[in-house]
């Protein structure tokens, strides 16, 4: 069956949101972004959130001791690098820290992309993450390694990409949200349509 993450969670209403919905995996954004949380409000949402979901901390071009330190406040089980992380910073961070990482990657259209990553995980994702902007599936080539989908998902289009290119897991953001918060019902959704698989 397929995973769900949702990404972003910024407020008590977004983790009690998932706390109903019961999404597999949850995403707190340690960057400049306008869904960015700081350590301290992290740490309250991830104490509220069920121990069913997986937290995870989101990061772009981070320090290393930067995520060992919040690492060590117990807020996520997984790391997602969202920048240009090299190989032999992720290899740095799986021997500094031993949680799952999922790698960002910008597939190119149209032809081959270099998929190889030390990562447990890549995510396909489109130049702007959490701008809605949706992928072109049928003009990518599917990685030959475990990915989650990314890119523009929302509940009219997340069945078709999973049938376009058959990821273990989807991750949404913009794409389960009204007026910038999370909206329970878009969220119950887009669960129903991507558990279909």
């Amino acid at each position: 069956m397929i995973s769900v993450k949702i990404c972003g969670l910024m407020h008590n209403s977004d983790v009690d949101i998932v706390n109903e919905c019961m999404p597999d995996f949850v995403g707190f954004i340690f960057t400049k972004s306008r869904r960015e949380v700081t350590p301290k409000t992290a740490k309250l949402l991830s104490e509220r959130l069920s121990h069913s979901i997986i937290p995870v901390g989101v990061f772009v071009d981070a320090d290393i001791d930067t995520i060992k330190e919040l690492s060590s406040q117990n807020i996520f089980k997984m790391i997602q690098l969202h920048g240009n992380e090299s190989e032999d910073y992720i290899k740095t961070l799986k021997r500094n820290l031993h949680l799952p990482i999922i790698k960002r990657i910008v597939p190119n259209v149209g032809k081959g992309t270099d998929y190889k990553s030390s990562a447990e995980f890549i995510l396909l994702d489109g130049a702007h993450s959490g701008s809605g902007e949706c992928l072109n599936w049928e003009s990518i080539e599917r990685p030959p390694t475990p990915f989650f989908l990314a890119g523009g998902l929302n509940v009219f289009n997340v069945k078709k990409g999973i049938k376009a290119l058959n990821p273990i897991g989807v991750d949404v953001s913009s794409g389960v949200e009204s007026c910038g918060h999370k909206d329970r019902e878009k969220v119950k959704e887009f669960i129903f349509y991507a558990k279909q698989y």
